[in-house]
């Protein structure tokens, strides 16, 4: 096994892990800042480890992969005591977001059953399913605790809760999940991708039936680079299927005009066509693990890997002594003009752990 690829030591890839691991479960808002304050009272900590959000959802998911990977004890041990300690608290409402955690529990229960487990596997899907409000040609509206955004459309759906669906109706043997969440891809593409740059806006409302501020945001981009691969990977689609090769050639365009946006360090700017925008860690994150894994794969070509390299090594000059990944936006609605996602702040946030530990736990493989 080489110690050293692409002038990158083996043993720093391992030791950047288990420090952004370590740090996604220390994170504080020490400031209350970035804490969720709903209209009911309700008080969600989107930045700390001991609540239940999307944010949370993404980090288990980045120490799953890991864990996969590794099989690292402490990671198990850090994913089931999380789920112990939630459920035990209680789950929060239902939404799109409020889904994501049960990627990764479907995982762990297909690896070891747990009988407290399946009756809310079985539940959240249900509601995914029949319960979860609609679009306009039955998209997944992307409902969240503060706001039903009535009719609208995200790129974030899919790595939220559509990925979450296939994978239970997988486990569960419930096929009809499975061809909701094929169908699910289909709409989205349909609606959110810009045909002029292949990139993907970020979100779609049929009630007026636009793009909102025609936002090309990075992180919303990156979702999709990381759920094209996954969901491929999942369902096992195999050359020659017809949304195998629908979802390839989505991808590649994505990706193609990637390459060409990429600033010259191996970031991406948060407006990944305007220049003007702050460079941003967590996409850039999410490039890396999507299109190495995909090259890995043979999805896309070799020709696109220098690209991911080049995104790693950002990812890393951007992870502080103590494990944390900056320069990472803090969680972004949709806007109604450009100047809002410009104006995001900057926070360590579990997403942004999760997606370092994704790209760097990809690039580890090369190692083998």
């Amino acid at each position: 096994m080489p110690k050293q690829v692409h002038g990158i030591e083996a043993a720093d890839i391992d030791r950047q892990i288990q420090l952004l691991i370590r740090n996604l479960v220390e994170i504080k808002d020490t400031s209350g800042e970035f804490l969720l304050r709903l209209p009911d009272g309700r008080v969600i900590d989107t930045k700390g480890w001991n609540d239940w959000e999307w944010t949370h959802g993404i980090g288990l998911y980045g120490i799953l992969k890991y864990y996969q990977q590794t099989k690292d004890a402490r990671c198990r041990e850090i994913m089931h005591d999380w789920f112990r300690d939630r459920l035990k608290a209680g789950p929060p409402t239902k939404n799109i977001n409020t889904v994501a955690p049960f990627l990764t529990l479907a995982y762990l229960y297909e690896e070891s059953p747990n009988a407290a487990w399946l009756p809310y596997i079985d539940e959240w899907a249900e509601w995914v399913m029949k319960g979860l409000p609609r679009t306009e040609e039955q998209g997944f509206q992307h409902i969240v605790f503060n706001s039903e955004n009535f009719q609208q459309l995200w790129d974030d759906t899919l790595m939220m809760s559509v990925l979450p669906l296939a994978k239970i109706g997988q486990l569960l043997g419930r096929q009809h999940y499975v061809e909701e969440a094929r169908r699910q891809f289909m709409l989205h593409i349909k609606y959110l991708v810009d045909r002029k740059t292949g990139l993907w806006f970020h979100g779609w409302t049929f009630d007026g039936r636009h793009h909102f501020a025609n936002a090309l945001w990075a992180r919303g981009n990156c979702w999709v680079t990381i759920a094209i691969p996954e969901f491929i990977e999942l369902l096992d689609l195999q050359p020659g299927d017809a949304l195998r090769e629908f979802l390839l050639e989505t991808h590649l365009q994505q990706i193609r005009t990637l390459v060409k946006q990429q600033d010259q360090g191996g970031l991406w700017h948060t407006l990944i066509d305007d220049p003007q925008s702050y460079l941003e860690a967590s996409a850039a994150a999410g490039f890396a693990y999507g299109i190495l894994k995909s090259v890995r794969l043979g999805f896309i070509g070799k020709e696109f890997e220098e690209a991911g390299v080049r995104a790693v090594k950002a990812v890393l000059a951007n992870i502080g002594k103590a494990g944390e990944l900056k320069n990472v936006s803090f969680g972004t609605p949709v806007f109604n003009d450009l100047d809002g996602y410009r104006k995001i702040p900057l926070t360590s946030m579990p997403y942004g752990q999760a997606m370092a530990i994704l790209a760097l736990g990809e690039f580890k493989r090369a190692f083998n």
